[in-house]
């Protein structure tokens, strides 16, 4: 309340200062004025795209309840706890406004005209991003194009073309699972599916989720931790493989990427947290098991050191100091090739020495890299989607002899994992187990 108070008290001081001829463009010049709003800077990029004129207050009313009824449709879209503007913008409030605004009520034309706007605008970015990203904040969103999504801009042009769904239909992800959820919950409420709420609850968190790792290319990886699998999509087809994913004590994590590169034959460093914790207890039991599992100590320098009573001890004394690699080779963990791209978390998506593990059921197992099953046919086929299918006879071979080999791809493939409790199967809602425990927080948020 104290925030509608502020706004009000601002409109009318600008109308002491220019009359009764209130002006957007003044009005949105001073800062002081963005605080009740999400998305101040998209709100006024927006207006300047518009010649700073009033959007809805001013226009055919079709065009102002257009954008009410909109908003009112945001369960559809999956957004059922969306819109946390104030009470007395509420869409029975915005209907009256529809109906009983006049261009002679200048305070709340301007007022609600910005409120709409900026309502409309947070729709729009929640529907692309998600309400909830974990790599986006709304300060950002609303600094800068992101990935070439500006809200502004697309609002604008529903606007100019007097079809605000097209608005919503261009912000939602294009991503093949978010559309299969899309279409299943927009079949659900118009009473063509029979689904329990708590089924539409899983549907509505996912594709949540599936807004955090959308991809405009037509060709990408979707890994999915809960099912296990990889989904290579490339010309219309899907190639699916399994997968192993981190064990919840070492989650895998939640990431939007593109591979660049791939190698053969690659050399394990080993991460610090697992060197402290289950090479070195065991090295320091069995020296031998350096040598039997192709183990190698280096210093800070990255030198190579041996592996004798002297460096143990150094080792056990001050760890920090020193790396443990595993040498390529039918032993070494990461298998005969590994998938690079750039990431935080430094996981990376691999093969295997294990591929008897692919064939069990839970497949939680790993330290939160992906590995692959059926790595060599994955690598073949982003050879020849990037038009280099004659690379293959080489990474096979390279493969096959533990040959280290660089293959560059000329156009980076997007690469995402995410964590999807339910994708739509044959036109059927099928859930996976929550190997994380994480829908809980997220239906919290979500509340159908």
């Amino acid at each position: 309340m104290k925030s509608i108070l502020y706004f009000h008290v601002i409109l009318l001081a600008v109308i002491q200062i220019s009359g009764q001829n209130i002006r957007l463009d003044l009005f949105l010049a001073d800062t002081a004025n963005w605080r009740t709003l999400h998305y101040p800077k998209t709100v006024k990029r927006f207006y300047e795209q518009n010649g700073f004129k009033y959007a809805w207050m001013d226009s055919e009313k079709a065009l102002l309840q257009g954008a009410v009824a909109l908003l009112a449709s945001a369960p559809q879209y999956g957004m059922s706890s969306y819109a946390n503007q104030p009470q007395e913008f509420s869409a029975e409030k915005l209907k009256k406004v529809a109906h009983h605004t006049t261009a002679k009520d200048s305070v709340a034309m301007i007022r609600n005209d910005i409120l709409i706007t900026d309502q409309l605008i947070t729709f729009l970015n929640h529907l692309h991003f998600g309400k909830y990203n974990p790599f986006y904040k709304a300060d950002e969103i609303d600094e800068r194009n992101i990935d070439g999504f500006r809200a502004d801009e697309i609002l604008a042009g529903a606007l100019r073309k007097r079809n605000l769904q097209n608005a919503a239909a261009e912000a939602q992800p294009k991503i093949k699972a978010y559309q299969d959820l899309q279409n299943y919950l927009r079949r659900t409420f118009s009473g063509d599916n029979e689904v329990p709420p708590e089924t539409v609850t899983k549907i509505i968190i996912n594709m949540e989720r599936l807004r955090w790792v959308d991809t405009d290319e037509d060709s990408y990886i979707l890994v999915n931790i809960p099912s296990y699998t990889l989904e290579f999509h490339q010309a219309g087809k899907i190639s699916e493989f399994k997968v192993i994913v981190g064990k919840p004590s070492n989650k895998s994590p939640v990431l939007k990427s593109a591979i660049h590169y791939f190698t053969t034959a690659p050399v394990w460093v080993v991460p610090q947290s697992i060197m402290m914790k289950e090479i070195l207890p065991k090295i320091l039991k069995n020296r031998q098991y350096l040598t039997n599992h192709h183990y190698s100590f280096y210093n800070k320098e990255g030198h190579p050191i041996k592996g004798n009573s002297t460096t143990l001890k150094a080792v056990r004394s001050n760890p920090s100091q020193f790396t443990v690699r595993q040498s390529a080779g039918p032993g070494n963990a990461l298998g005969a090739i590994v998938f690079r791209f750039p990431n935080p978390y430094h996981v990376y998506l691999h093969d295997t020495s294990q591929p008897n593990l692919f064939h069990q059921e839970y497949r939680a197992l790993s330290h939160g890299c992906i590995r692959v099953e059926e790595a060599k046919q994955l690598a073949g086929l982003l050879l020849t989607g990037d038009g280099a299918a004659n690379q293959i006879p080489e990474l096979e071979e390279a493969m096959q002899t533990y040959t280290r080999k660089d293959f560059i791809l000329k156009k980076p493939v997007p690469f995402m994992i995410s964590y999807l409790t339910c994708r739509i199967h044959q036109g059927k809602p099928e859930m996976f187990r929550d190997i994380y425990g994480l829908d809980k927080n997220l239906e919290q948020k979500f509340p159908h």
